[in-house]
């Protein structure tokens, strides 16, 4: 799930040519004309092979034999991909998908709030306490805060004692880093630290009713700090 981090030409392929599907520019079913689109972005076909190769594997993209190479229906894209996630921003319709990332962590994380504190140990608590440590100390990095909010949500599904909870964070973390550095990015951000630190007191006391209620106070938080976030956006583009 992590993104792509090719860089130089084939790094730059495989982002304009990303971009340019998620966005709709090159529409769904579409055949590509690879040795034109080489040509445009002045790259060997080589380099076209591969980058295509790396949107295959995000599920964008395909080939057939007579068919050629084209564009998958969006049923067939990986939509919890960092990258897939960062072009839907890039083309300003990631709202529906930050809301449905809302929706899948209302159902996940509260149980896993609940269960956390039935089975943390102290390893799991020291986790949870240094991933708070470093989000106190990120305010003003957004890059750097969104890392850390993503470390303690990752501790938190370890916290559970659940290997297969423990694992959706591979689901959840690109969606979150995502939405965690617009929102910190954001000046009128509000602190993250207090509503994360009820979870972990929760936690750290072994009340499961008080962690979940806790997680469900952060997730209204979360979401209407996307809300303030929309908000802004549109003023600014008015």
């Amino acid at each position: 799930m992590a993104s792509y981090s090719g860089r130089g030409v084939h790094g730059h392929v495989v982002h304009t040519l990303g971009a340019r599907i998620v966005s709709g520019e090159i529409g769904e079913g579409a055949i590509l004309d690879v040795s034109a689109l080489g040509a445009e972005l002045d790259v060997s076909l080589t380099v076209m092979r591969e980058a295509l190769k790396v949107l295959a594997g995000k599920g964008l993209t395909d080939a057939r034999p007579k068919r050629g190479t084209f564009v998958r229906e969006r049923a067939q894209w990986n939509l919890l991909d960092a990258d897939v996630i960062h072009w839907h921003m890039e083309a300003g319709d990631g709202a529906q998908l930050l809301r449905d990332l809302a929706d899948v962590r209302s159902i996940v994380e509260p149980a896993a709030a609940h269960r956390a504190a039935l089975h943390r140990t102290d390893a799991d608590l020291a986790s949870l306490e240094a991933a708070l440590q470093a989000m106190g100390q990120a305010k003003v990095d957004s890059a750097a805060a969104a890392e850390a909010d993503a470390a303690f949500h990752r501790a938190l599904l370890a916290s559970t004692g659940n290997e297969l909870l423990r694992r959706m964070d591979m689901l959840l973390e690109p969606g979150l880093k995502e939405r965690d550095r617009m929102v910190h990015g954001h000046g009128d951000a509000d602190d993250p630290v207090p509503s994360h630190r009820a979870v972990f007191d929760a936690i750290r006391d072994q009340d499961p009713t008080r962690a979940e209620l806790a997680m469900l106070n952060l997730l209204a938080k979360a979401l209407a700090d996307l809300d303030q976030l929309a908000r802004a956006q549109t003023a600014a583009r008015s």
